[in-house]
């Protein structure tokens, strides 16, 4: 492989408690590492790498605008609240149990520029 290094998932994708507002949140069921609540689309400022969990800022990351990537599909870009970290996580439309909303999506798309 050439330029870069290759994306792999190393951490824990389990079921947690939205600190924004309160969902119930299960494990994604496609064999990714779910990291933001699929109501409201915020996260938790916890990975340095993907799914790592090793990040100690622990910030709410608020879902501050929406991207379309052709080869990741639609990613959601979220700012923290402690400690101004931008990042992107691909939104989870296609999960069967309990996917992303897209109404919210829509919301935050419509949003003016950040």
């Amino acid at each position: 492989m050439t330029g870069g290094r290759r994306f792999t998932v190393q951490g824990t994708n389990n079921a947690f408690t939205c600190g924004h507002c309160g969902a119930q949140v299960e494990p994604l069921q496609n064999g990714s590492v779910r990291n933001h609540c699929p109501e409201c689309l915020h996260s938790k400022h916890v990975d340095i790498q993907p799914g790592d969990r090793a990040c100690t800022c622990h910030g709410l990351m608020t879902p501050v605008a929406v991207e379309q990537s052709g080869k990741k599909g639609w990613l959601i870009v979220h700012r923290c609240e402690r400690c101004g970290f931008t990042g992107r996580n691909k939104a989870a439309l296609d999960d069967p149990h309990q996917p992303d909303r897209w109404d919210v999506l829509v919301q935050v798309s419509a949003r003016p520029s950040w």
